[in-house]
Order: structure tokens, then sequence, then C-alpha cells
């Protein structure tokens, strides 16, 4: 006899999504409308849900037991500061002790009735990739989520989506595409990395097929720009991009601008666990956080305390839709933001934060100071000069060196960077002046999705920053 169990389709309800989270201008009326108690009994309805559903796993028993939280202490929202933090080492630990895919998931892999399991992985770009697993309701959430962010953006039917995420093992392609396919109606070209679909392929698929948006990692897309340059390829006649949405800092977006004849540009924050967090809405002035999807708290790094309106923080993230596959109850990304505390020009009720300012696990200490090497490419990105590729090397002896991609090697611009450098982090760096494409091979700026911004000849880490679909 076959067990029969939930297909994908049903398993997700839909309908019900998009009632608990809307999409297109059911979503402006409710970023306008909804008011701060009525989108706390809203979310306080679902986060009971997954409290419920996360007390079904080993992962959280185990967890919050140790915290000495039993089963009936969490009645609530108010509720959620005494539950305990976890992270992503957390995680490997579960793996570890039970392997392959742990026991933070809450699903039997046996059970013939249990709905589909989606599989993915993060990137790596910290060590071992570590599992991602959601369920067809939590996949169908994240991918909604990031489809409303896209549309509140601009995207629409007659646009060309030519997106450079990865793909095999990775989630962010993957679930980009389901967004794309499954909550608008624009056409997506998925072309992958650099290594997946090298770049002057990339480019040329642009002009063949007509891409209208462009949506990746800023660091590659820039990349993008260059090369399309280098084939001789006209931006406006030969390509013509309206749109970018990705992972970017304002100096980005001035650059992406230039090199891809004006389009507007759109930053947005996620990490593969919990999917699209916060976005840039049509004011591009802060990312509007997803309340009616995630809390998202911004902790002290050292502390753990919440921060005030304004200061840096961890950001910390609970899922209110993933009640199936892997509950997420405070999860600490270790990615660095700051809640913005002015009110939105555009009347939007949600709350903002800056966007991604670093991570707390790649700060290195240099000469007794924290160094984010992700906020390097922003201090410089003021000289003409600088190309906007960098990569930074930590030495045995405690020093850090810059190594600067620029257009020229004039004597006084390396005397210039270090009086930047100095201002704003308070010690001396070394800066070394390359060409164009030298520190290429160092980032791996043509195949990862991240590029490499930290060298650590201490440790031998290579790290990239974190943030985006992971």
């Amino acid at each position: 006899m076959v067990t029969a169990f939930a297909p994908y389709h049903r398993a997700a309800e839909q309908e019900k999504l998009l009632g608990e989270h809307p999409i297109g201008e059911a979503f402006e009326a409710f970023a306008l409308e909804t008011g701060r108690d009525e989108l706390f009994a809203r979310q306080d309805r679902l986060f009971r849900r997954c409290v419920a559903r996360a007390w079904q796993t080993g992962f959280y028993r185990r967890l919050w037991g140790a915290a000495g939280i039993e089963p009936g202490d969490v009645r609530g929202l108010e509720d959620l500061p005494r539950l305990p933090v976890f992270d992503k080492s957390d995680l490997m630990r579960s793996i570890e002790e039970h392997p392959p895919f742990g026991d933070f998931g809450g699903f039997e892999p046996e059970d013939p009735a249990r709905p589909p399991v989606v599989f993915h992985t993060t990137s790596g770009t910290t060590g071992r990739p570590q599992t991602l697993l959601f369920g067809p309701k939590s996949r169908e959430a994240q991918s909604l989520l990031l489809a409303r962010a896209y549309r509140w953006q601009g995207m629409r039917a007659d646009d060309v989506v030519h997106s450079c995420y990865g793909h095999g093992t990775v989630n962010g392609g993957h679930y980009v595409r389901e967004a794309v396919l499954h909550w608008t109606n624009a056409l997506f070209v998925p072309a992958g990395t650099g290594l997946e679909t090298p770049s002057t392929r990339q480019v040329g698929l642009m002009r063949d097929f007509g891409a209208t948006v462009l949506v990746g990692f800023a660091d590659y897309l820039r990349r993008l720009g260059e090369v399309a340059a280098d084939e001789g390829l006209a931006i406006g006649r030969d390509i013509g991009i309206r749109m970018i949405s990705g992972h970017m800092a304002p100096e980005d977006k001035a650059t992406l601008a230039r090199l891809w004849g004006d389009p507007v540009c759109y930053d947005w924050y996620g990490v593969g666990d919990t999917g699209i967090v916060a976005a840039e809405g049509p004011d591009r002035d802060g990312l509007y956080v997803m309340e009616d999807a995630h809390v998202l708290e911004l902790l002290d790094v050292d502390s753990g305390a919440a921060v005030s309106p304004g200061q840096p923080g961890d950001m910390v993230c609970t899922c209110l839709f993933k009640d199936d596959v892997y509950p997420i109850v405070r999860f600490n990304t270790h990615d660095v933001s700051r809640e913005r505390t002015d009110a939105s020009a555009a009347g939007y009720r949600l709350r903002r934060i800056e966007g991604f300012l670093g991570r707390s696990d790649n700060m290195v200490k240099i000469k007794g100071i924290n160094v984010f090497p992700h906020a390097i490419g922003p201090l410089l990105a003021g000289l003409p000069e600088f190309l906007g590729e960098f990569v930074c090397r930590a030495t045995p002896d405690g020093a850090m060196t810059v190594v600067a991609e620029v257009r020229s090697g004039e004597r006084t611009l390396a005397a210039r960077m270090r009086a930047i450098l100095k201002d704003a982090l308070g010690i001396e760096v070394g800066i070394e002046l390359v060409a164009a494409g030298a520190t290429a091979v160092l980032t791996g700026i043509d195949q990862r999705q991240k590029p490499i911004r930290l060298i650590d000849e201490r440790t031998k880490r290579r790290m990239a920053p974190h943030g985006g679909g992971r």
C-alpha cells in the first residue's frame, strides 16, 4: 500500500500564504496602513505557532532546555528575549552529532507520509557549507517575500531578468529563480556565477535576450559592466538595463549606475537560512524589514543585549513563517546593521535598517582596533582613481595591508589612501597599488558570488562577506 502524503504545491498552501504575507498592491497598503499594535498581534500569532513547532525538534528541546526553558514558559512574543540565540556553530554541531542533516529540521527522512523537503547548502564562505532545509510552505514564503521586494521595486511583466546568483547546492540562485518564476511574470535568465557562465558569455546573453533587470552581488555586477565595455558593447544600444536589485552599499550604486547607463539600483538583505529579511522600497531610503514575516533584533556584539536605536548590532532573526521544516527562533546571522531612527518620508510604517555593514565574525583586530575588511571599499570610494576592487592582508606581525586596484600609480595616491583609512580606523595600514584586474586571483571575483576581502596570514583564513542570498 502506498502511503499518502501532501504533494509540494498542496503542502505549500499558497492561497493561505498570500493572506498572511501580501504581495503587490496589497503589500503596499499593508506597509502604509498597518499600525504597530496590529502588527504586533499578527506577529504574536505566528510566533506562537513557530514556538510550538520548535518544541517538536530535538535541536530546540536541547537548546532551550539547557537555558532552563520549559514548555509553557514562552507564552508569546513578549517572552522572546528569554530564549537563547543560536548561530551557525550550533547548527554545525547538530549536523556532526546527527549526520547528515542534523536534528534542527524537525522531520524524519524515512517517514513516507512526510511532505517534500527542499535541500540546499550555504556557500561556505566562512567554512564548511551548512545544510539548509525548507518545507514547501517555508520555501514558497521565502520566494514570495523576495518577489514582493522585486515587484515593489518595479519589476514588470516585460522585464528580462538576468541573474548572476550561483546554483549547484547553494541556495541563492535557486530561490531567486523560484521567486521570479512563481510570484512574478517576468522572464528569468539563470546565468549564474562567472564560473558557471563565463563573464564574456554573460554579457552576450544580456545583449541577445534583451536583459532589462540585473540581480546579483554588486561586486560581480560591477565586473560584468567592465567586461561589457571591454567587449565593445554599447550600454543603452546593445544592452539596456533599467533596474538592478542586489546587495550593495551607496557607493556601489553610483558605480553600477555609471557602468550600466543609470539604471535604478536597489539593495536588499537576507541570508540562506532566513531568506530576504529587509529591502529598499520605491523611495530607496533605507531597507524596510518584512515585519509580517520576521522579527529582527539588533544585539550588542559582545554582551548580547539589545542595542539602542541607531547603534550597530548583530542582526538576530526569528522567521515567523517557518513552522514546518527548520524553525528559526533567534538565529544570530553575525551580520551587523543599525536601525534607522528617522521617519519614512514615503509614509511606510515598517522598521528600517541601514543594510549590511559588515560581519562581527569577520572582524579582525589590528593593533588593538576592530576592523571590518568589508568596510574598506566604501572608505576609499570617494577617490576617483580607486576602481573598487581590493583585498586586505592581515600579516603575522599584526599589521594590515590593503591591496587596491587603481587607475594610476600617482605618487601621492597611496599616501592619501593611508590618511583616509587612518582617520576612519584610527590605525596605520599599508597600501599596495595594483592595476585593474590584479586582485582577481586573490578575491575570486570571476568565480565567486562573494569575493574574498580578507586574507588572514596569521591563521590562513580567506574570508568573504556574508549578506544576501548565500
